[in-house]
């Protein structure tokens, strides 16, 4: 188990027993703010300064690089290829995309390519495109209520996006901050957003965008069928608004969770989800001390773990199977660091 804290310290932790096999402040030059196992024999570290950082366990540091202004708020790995990638996104607006080694002590080299976006990105997945079966990149940013697909290959292409509020009135209703897969369902996303006063969950089949090499088309168009039977027929302001309704119903009915989960937030809070191992509900976090447990086939609470000091916030979350057996980490303000075993 990794923790890190908030003087740039970082500890590692034998599990189960819990005993602490090592723990420094030497890693890192800034508070570290996302970490990625590699290969069980490495991590990647990124911190507040923009720089990441490969080391093994020991704490012996492989590589270190700086491609970013500011706060790495995210790092992902995929690695079911022969050609393994990690992306990092950053609040300087931009994700980089490196490749990594198939053998040996993961390296990062310059980044293959960059994806530079109009706001802050929130949080990043990997996903394996299911017609091309090429490496994809799920990312949601701030001020927007979309999830977006790009390629990942040396020039990023936008597949397409998908829209977590397609009927909504307001011009930006949340934010999508934290996504995470089902560890039972790989086409289903649990989305923990950034809604004031209380946190409100979204559990949501992605749509994920056909593989098109050739064209690019504007994911927001979708064309009727008399435009797709007569290919000279020109798009009316009428055909338009028909496929732009037909579209927000798609979009609607993949969202099959939208509930509140009374989880409190401010506009600084870091939202954050865990699924169970089995599928059947996600933890996400709060400010007010409490962890909750939500049911993903109605979205309803079914349980509220107390162990943190009320009125803190809960920072961050970890679930799933050590040695056999379900724990859920929570980490908050209150510098305590919490195992819960079900």
């Amino acid at each position: 188990m990794f923790a890190t804290t908030a003087d740039r310290r970082v500890n590692v932790l034998d599990t189960p027993s819990l005993t602490m096999r090592s723990s420094s402040t030497r890693i890192q030059d800034s508070p570290v703010l996302s970490c990625l196992a590699l290969r069980e024999k490495y991590v990647v570290f990124a911190s507040m300064s923009g720089q990441l950082v490969i080391a093994d366990l020991s704490g012996k540091i492989i590589e270190k690089r700086r491609d970013h202004a500011k706060y790495v708020v995210n790092v992902k790995i995929f690695d079911n290829t022969d050609k393994p990638l990690l992306a990092s996104a950053a609040w300087d607006n931009k994700i980089n995309i490196y490749s990594l080694p198939t053998s040996g002590p993961p390296t990062l080299g310059d980044p293959i390519a960059t994806i530079n976006l109009p706001s802050k990105p929130e949080s990043i997945l990997f996903l394996q495109h299911p017609e091309s079966q090429q490496p994809i990149l799920l990312v949601s940013r701030t001020d927007s209520t979309h999830l977006y697909y790009y390629t990942t290959d040396s020039e990023p292409r936008l597949l397409g996006r998908q829209n977590l509020a397609p009927h909504s009135n307001a011009w930006v209703a949340f934010t999508p901050s934290a996504l995470a897969i089902c560890p039972t369902d790989s086409s289903l996303l649990a989305c923990a957003t950034s809604a004031v006063p209380s946190m409100k969950l979204l559990i949501a089949r992605m749509l994920i965008p056909p593989w098109d090499v050739e064209t690019s088309v504007p994911p927001t168009v979708l064309r009727t069928s008399l435009l797709d039977d007569n290919p000279d027929a020109t798009e009316t302001q009428a055909s338009q608004a028909r496929a732009a309704l037909a579209l927000a119903d798609k979009e609607d009915a993949a969202i099959q969770i939208h509930c509140t989960t009374l989880s409190p937030q401010s506009a600084y809070s870091t939202p954050a989800v865990a699924w169970r191992p089995d599928g059947s509900g996600v933890w996400v976090n709060g400010d007010d001390g409490c962890i909750r447990g939500i049911e993903a086939a109605s979205g309803k609470i079914i349980a509220t773990l107390k162990g943190h000091e009320l009125g803190s916030k809960v920072r961050c979350l970890w679930a799933g199977n050590v040695d056999g057996k379900e724990w859920l980490v929570s980490g908050g303000f209150d510098q305590k660091l919490i195992v819960w075993k079900a």
